[in-house]
């Protein structure tokens, strides 16, 4: 299996980042999975910002803020991380992209829409957090949340092993969080397609038994994790309860 933590083949210029369990990194093959999970959502939301002033609030090595450019007219990217924020504004200069070195909760600029991704779960004041959000929209703007969903996190439904998280959420208090600051939450949940799909079966039919007592554990996955693409997830809104991820749309 993959050992490499650091990523590869940076632009001349720009420091590598390493994972921490923190953040998702793109150019770290082992890390490809959750890189495509997280660069779907952003894609998705892109083609929603078409024309509009966007900021990525906890914007970590800054990908999603380069996505979100390809179709808004300016986007801000912020991050308190001086080693996140030192290697976005290196790597990614599209116009339109600018990266800020701030804290959530102090970074306030008027905006047309704020993207706040995989990241709710790891404040203590996640309430406050969505105000905050709320109060940095222009008239009709929109806010999008997203959040993993405990019920694949954590078999038990508690919580997992994930030291970063304070609180992770099932879809009706995600949906109770977010109606306490905006009128009107839209939720919908990442799943597995394709190939993606094809595996999740594959398990529930003994893969995981099958691959180790073959010995093809190391050659297929070495194959399979950077093989994975965006086209392998899809959004939609049920059954919730099975999601991987929740995306709240926020007005």
């Amino acid at each position: 299996m993959f050992t490499e933590t650091t990523q590869r083949d940076q632009p001349e210029g720009v420091p590598p980042l390493s994972l921490t369990g923190e953040r998702t990194l793109p150019d770290v093959p082992a890390e490809n999975y959750w890189y495509r999970r997280h660069l779907v959502v952003y894609q998705w939301i892109a083609e929603r910002c078409r024309g509009l002033d966007v900021v990525d609030l906890a914007c970590g090595e800054g990908y999603g803020t380069d996505v979100l450019a390809t179709k808004a007219t300016r986007v801000t990217g912020v991050d308190a991380n001086p080693e996140a924020h030192d290697h976005a504004r290196l790597k990614y200069t599209r116009p339109g992209v600018r990266f800020v070195r701030d804290l959530v909760e102090s970074y306030h600029e008027p905006c047309d829409a704020v993207v706040f991704l995989q990241t709710i779960e790891h404040v203590q004041n996640p309430g406050e957090i969505l105000d905050h959000l709320r109060s940095m929209l222009r008239p009709g703007g929109t806010a999008y949340v997203s959040t993993p969903n405990v019920l694949t996190l954590a078999p038990d439904g508690e919580k997992s092993g994930n030291p970063w998280h304070v609180k992770e959420y099932r879809a009706e208090e995600f949906q109770e969080l977010c109606e306490g600051s905006f009128e009107r939450v839209d939720m919908l949940g990442l799943f597995h397609a394709r190939k993606l799909r094809v595996h999740e079966l594959a398990i529930e039919r003994g893969w995981d038994d099958l691959h180790p007592r073959l010995g093809i554990t190391k050659p297929f996955y070495e194959w399979f994790t950077p093989a994975i693409s965006e086209r392998d997830f899809v959004l939609k809104p049920a059954p919730l309860d099975r999601a991987l991820d929740f995306l709240a749309v926020l007005r």
